[in-house]
């Protein structure tokens, strides 16, 4: 099961899911709560409730799509999906769990750089009831100042849609999203970074890292270098979601 992250809809794990498919593994990449429609309508008429949302609700979303299913999945999420991997895990579910950039969860803090990259949610007008827009700008400077201009209009164009101020409230002043870290029940988790990652900086993923090897469960960090925050999508996609595939299947537990 692909869990994509804030500003994203299910359509970010199209390469991903082609490619596991393709490997002969069952896929599925459900959308948040109050945002499962086509990214046009998202953009033109968000759902009401859409900008107060929290953290508790999309996690309750997708532990009744696990449990409704036949056996456990492999969890793996991007950005807030990440957190949110790491937060099913805690609760007992999936048979292994990837976090790609993981939002923070409790404890650990943001460096000056994702800071500023988060002020234009910060500084919004009631920001923590509001649904709240990227601009394009914005895209490219945390997703993939790497890129080309015409290759982050494109998947600015194709991808992003407005998303819940309050999660970034949530996640800031660690509300909700706190996580059991000696939990030795949980499943292996793999904690992957991108070393250009402006959005969640690699130091960040590291400290997540730190607090997740307090449990007994199988933990590991995998950096990659060169790679921004969209590096489920962007050149060199493969490399990522080969090693983050493997590594599950290798320590999935039964």
């Amino acid at each position: 099961m692909l869990v994509h992250g804030a500003w994203l809809t299910p359509a970010s794990w199209d390469l991903f899911r082609g490619h596991y498919e393709a490997k002969g593994f069952a896929c599925q990449a459900p959308g948040w709560p109050l945002q499962d429609r086509p990214v046009a309508e998202l953009r033109r008429s968000p759902h009401p409730d859409l900008g107060t949302l929290t953290i508790g609700r999309i996690v309750d979303h997708y532990e009744r799509l696990v449990r409704a299913l036949p056996e456990p999945p492999i969890l793996i999420g991007h950005s807030f999906g990440g957190l949110f991997v790491q937060m099913l895990l805690d609760r007992g579910l999936g048979a292994a769990g990837v976090a790609i950039d993981p939002a923070p969860c409790a404890g650990v803090f943001p460096t000056p750089t994702v800071l500023y990259g988060a002020l234009p949610v910060f500084t919004a007008w009631k920001g923590w009831n509001r649904v709240l827009t990227m601009t394009l700008p914005q895209f490219a400077w945390g997703f993939m100042h790497l890129s080309s201009p015409d290759e982050q209009r494109e998947a600015y164009e194709r991808h992003v849609v407005p998303t819940p101020g309050r999660i970034y409230y949530q996640a800031a002043f660690f509300i909700g999203n706190g996580i059991n870290f000696s939990n030795a029940a949980r499943a292996p988790l793999l904690l992957v970074a991108g070393e250009r990652d402006r959005t969640v900086s690699m130091s960040m993923v590291k400290a997540t890292y730190r607090k997740q090897r307090q449990s007994t469960a199988a933990t590991e960090y995998k950096p990659f270098p060169d790679r921004t925050h969209w590096l489920i999508a962007d050149a060199g996609w493969q490399e990522v979601a080969d090693y983050a595939i493997e590594w599950a299947a290798a320590h999935a537990r039964a």
